[in-house]
């Protein structure tokens, strides 16, 4: 099976060929650094993605704060994980770096708030 893939690991962003054979090791044309066969590697045999996206803020100067993954995790539990984060809520004051969700779905990934809000007051 052949496939082609952009690298995104460095600036290069090289056109990469990737070739698997039956129980074989891969084939990876087009890489200009030792980088690029890793990525075709990781990408064909266990892809992984960070995401980004907002939860709900309850009491805050804004509604909504931005949130992201410390750490990969598998493609395949992106919807998974997209299903949990739409019901985290969570009280203001959130500062930038508080955990949100650690080791989610059993990963080892925390999902991190990215922004500071504070509180209103009443």
């Amino acid at each position: 099976m052949k496939r082609e893939l952009t690298c995104i690991v460095c600036p290069n962003g090289c056109e990469l060929i990737v070739e698997t054979q039956d129980g074989g090791p891969l084939i990876v044309q087009g890489a200009t650094c030792k980088r690029g066969y890793e990525y075709a590697e990781r990408e064909l045999l266990n892809p992984m993605r960070t995401l980004s996206t907002s939860v709900m803020v309850e009491e805050g100067e804004s509604s909504l704060v931005s949130v992201r993954l410390n750490k990969p995790i598998p493609k395949s539990r992106i919807f998974e994980f997209m299903d949990l984060i739409k019901e985290v809520r969570l009280q203001a004051p959130v500062h930038i770096g508080q955990v949100v969700i650690p080791k989610v779905l059993g990963c080892d990934s925390d999902v991190i708030v990215t922004k500071n809000i504070r509180r209103i007051a009443k």
